[in-house]
């Protein structure tokens, strides 16, 4: 049966190159060396981009107060913007440099941090700033993470972003274990590989040069994916820094993880729609691995997207084994899909370190992957610095 084989064929496109995408990185994911220790010389802006996060942003501050690094040599400037509560306020009295934007018609994460970006560079006072959200805590030894690659050539670092609140809830564990997979995994691979491991929008640094080589021009959604693209055709990858972490708070609740999502997810498909293709032409065209595995990160489908095409590539190839007597290839190439798939999330559970309970969440799956699909489906456009209201599991 021809027809039958084509529409086969035509399924199983996608699953596979997919699933051998995520394969190969899964088996790339040990944990990469470290490098020598920094000469603790350089001097940082540790910028914090805050939009009405009064209740959360002296712990922030009083966290990164404390990191390993001479008093002296970081400054902790909070961005202030378009907040309409007392996060100003705040963040002074709790010792930070903060700077106030309102700007109605420029709103948005990206349009803090380039204004922040700004700032710096003109002051020339930092080599290099860092990027964490107004909602988490980070290692201690983020900046000198940061600092020893940056001596080694590094023009931007990325250090692992994970879940600060992983017990709030099942969805925080299945979140947890999806960030393992994505932050931890992926980037431990392209690290060695050398690759670009992308920045992840908090717990970032980039140089002060490479700033004014790279002028920072992202202000989408997904403003963090867009600018390590951006970094990435300028023939600049960005590091990934495995033993230092920045930890968020995620939320727990159905309401407030249904808006974060459909954001993320709406994000995410504008800048496919805008920079995938292109930039996958721009890798084949120069021949540069690191923007076609950036175009192949876009291009990959979400992981909902592939379990239902292996699923659906599963059963159709068994259905026209049993009543076409077509090719038995078919449902084997599904279950070797579903057996990828597995590998990659069990590997994501384990460096995730949820433990038994995360393990045992995983079984919510197969609901987590139908809900995440109609909100894919009905995810709206929007460019606002929407903050996500914390709720009571």
């Amino acid at each position: 049966m021809p027809f039958i084989d084509l529409i086969l064929l035509l399924i199983a496109i996608p699953a596979t190159l997919s699933c051998a995408y995520l394969a190969l990185l899964t088996m790339l994911s040990a944990q990469p060396p470290s490098p020598a220790r920094s000469l603790r010389s350089l001097r940082f802006d540790v910028l914090v981009p805050a939009h009405n996060e009064s209740a959360g942003i002296v712990r922030t501050i009083d966290n990164l107060k404390t990191l390993d690094w001479p008093q002296d040599r970081y400054r902790l400037i909070v961005i202030a913007d378009n907040c309409d509560d007392d996060t100003a306020e705040r963040a002074r009295g709790a010792g930070a440099v903060v700077i106030e934007r309102t700007d109605s018609s420029l709103r948005g994460k990206g349009h803090a941090l380039a204004y922040a970006f700004a700032r710096s560079i003109e002051q020339s006072w930092a080599d290099a700033v860092v990027v964490v959200d107004a909602d988490s805590v980070a290692s201690a030894n983020l900046l000198e993470a940061c600092a020893a690659r940056i001596e080694a050539g590094a023009a931007a670092v990325q250090v692992h972003y994970g879940t600060l609140n992983p017990d709030a809830s099942w969805r925080t564990r299945l979140l947890s274990i999806a960030l393992a997979a994505i932050h931890i995994l992926r980037s431990r691979a392209r690290e060695r590989l050398k690759l670009s491991c992308g920045i992840r929008g908090n717990g970032w640094c980039i140089t002060r040069s490479t700033l004014a080589s790279v002028p920072y021009g992202a202000y989408s959604l997904t403003e963090d994916v867009e600018f390590g693209i951006d970094l990435g055709l300028a023939g600049l990858r960005v590091h990934y820094a495995d033993e230092a972490q920045v930890l968020g708070e995620m939320v727990a609740g159905e309401k407030a993880s249904r808006s974060q999502r459909q954001r993320w997810e709406s994000g995410r498909l504008q800048l496919l729609r805008a920079r995938g293709l292109p930039l996958l032409w721009q890798g084949l065209r120069r021949l540069s691995p690191m923007c076609i595995d950036l175009a192949l990160d876009l291009l990959v489908l979400p992981l909902s997207l592939i379990v239902v095409n292996a699923v659906l590539l599963s059963v159709l190839g068994a259905a026209s084994y049993r009543m076409f007597a077509s090719s038995i290839s078919w449902p084997i190439l599904g279950l070797a899909c579903l057996g990828g798939i597995a590998l990659y999330v069990l590997r994501g559970w384990q460096l995730s370190g949820t433990g038994l309970r995360g393990l045992m969440d995983l079984g919510r799956a197969p609901w987590f992957v139908l809900w995440k699909l109609i909100l894919m489906a009905r995810s709206r456009t929007t460019q606002h610095w929407v903050r996500t209201e914390r709720e009571q599991t």
